[in-house]
């Protein structure tokens, strides 16, 4: 399990604590932890006041959606029998608006991947499902949580809706997060432990840099160097050497950014064209709208569509005009895997090398600062209260 973030945990209560209560909104990529943190909140409330719903895994159909929801509720609950998809969906919100504890209290559910439910569009009366989902929550006095890796989407759905919903970007890893993952100085004797206090707080920098501050990046590393310093001895094993590992052709990272690659790249439109736009920017990134139309041969309207839907996935972010990779890692994932045959030790050790020096830190160095958990968007309002949300150009 990954160390709890206690300001994150603490801010989420809060907005559900507040009168009326907030709906937190957890948006974040691949890896960031949305789905820990839920998990972490409902055995923090109890099985019995919260239930988490894993929408991504259970939205097929919104009968079947309805049926596999009611049928793991900790909440009475009966069981309708609704004719169609569109009185399947009705009743599914009513349940969420309606449901209580066995004490009478207001019922807490934790939507994973809450957008999921967009699959149900296809089905006649839904067109506007997230809407009327939306819609349907923000007038409940039940207590809600969603969760999404879709960023773009969610702020585009959530931008005129009721203030009642609370934008939080999950936050990147901070150093003190990485040494609870690292786990306690061991004794000396101990052939997968850290021996020294100063050692483990450099290696948690390096963590955090190389990872930037991703949690599921940051397991596979520090796991990784766990299995290399006990197989080898003290001192064995070291963060690149690690890092090249992981990205091996049966490496841990290479099949989570496989993943996210293939997942993302799915659900946005013009397959093809958008792999090659993101095997030009891991060949060379900051490029602007029209040198990347010449790379891709296309003219400029047509490119600027195609990057539209990069971004609309979160692939892709701009800053001042310039493209460049949402997640660096999977950058090198492209660089390194979307070729006709599998990475060679020297295109791992270059690639790795080429990726991670220009990261480390030195030995002297102060702690940095997490990386910015939200690098294209920001929000305006504090914690405290109902936010808006705004984009940055």
């Amino acid at each position: 399990m990954l160390t709890p973030r206690t300001s994150l945990t603490r801010r989420v209560a809060a907005a559900l604590d507040a009168a009326p209560p907030r709906i937190p909104v957890l948006l974040g990529g691949c890896g960031s932890g949305r789905t820990t943190l839920l998990q972490q909140l409902r055995d923090r409330w109890g099985r019995t006041s919260a239930q988490y719903i894993d929408v991504e895994r259970t939205a097929s159909t919104p009968e079947r959606f309805l049926r596999a929801v009611v049928a793991q509720t900790p909440f009475p609950a009966s069981e309708p029998a609704p004719a169609g998809p569109r009185a399947a969906f009705d009743a599914t919100l009513a349940y969420f608006q309606r449901a209580r504890t066995p004490a009478s209290e207001p019922a807490t559910f934790l939507l994973d991947e809450f957008l999921e439910l967009r699959t149900f569009e296809s089905f006649p009366g839904l067109r506007r499902v997230l809407y009327d989902l939306v819609d349907g929550l923000s007038g409940s006095t039940n207590r809600f949580v969603l969760t999404s890796r879709y960023v773009a989407r969610s702020l585009r759905l959530l931008r005129d809706r009721a203030p009642r919903f609370e934008i939080i970007f999950m936050p990147a890893l901070s150093q003190e997060d990485i040494l609870d993952i690292i786990g306690p100085v061991g004794p000396v004797g101990d052939s997968g432990a850290i021996h020294d206090a100063r050692e483990a707080e450099y290696l948690a920098r390096t963590i955090q840099s190389l990872s930037d501050g991703r949690p599921t990046y940051a397991r596979a590393l520090t796991d990784e160097l766990a299995t290399m310093r006990e197989h080898g001895g003290p001192g064995s094993g070291d963060a690149i050497s690690a890092l090249a590992a992981l990205f091996s052709t049966d490496g841990r990272l290479a099949k989570q950014c496989g993943f996210c690659y293939e997942l993302r790249l799915h659900r946005a439109r013009g397959y093809g064209a958008l792999k090659a736009i993101l095997e030009i920017l891991a060949e060379q990134e900051g490029l602007t709208l029209t040198e990347i139309s010449q790379h891709l041969h296309r003219t400029p309207g047509s490119t600027k569509d195609y990057l539209s839907w990069l971004e609309d996935v979160d692939l892709v972010v701009a800053d001042q005009k310039r493209y460049r990779f949402a997640d660096p890692l999977l950058r090198v994932w492209v660089r390194l895997h979307c070729h006709t045959s599998a990475p060679t030790e020297d295109d791992l050790a270059r690639e790795v090398h080429r990726y991670a020096l220009p990261r480390l830190p030195q030995p002297s160095e102060a702690a940095p600062s997490p990386p910015a958990a939200e690098p294209a968007y920001a929000m305006a309002g504090g914690g405290g209260g109902a936010s808006g949300i705004i984009e940055i150009d």
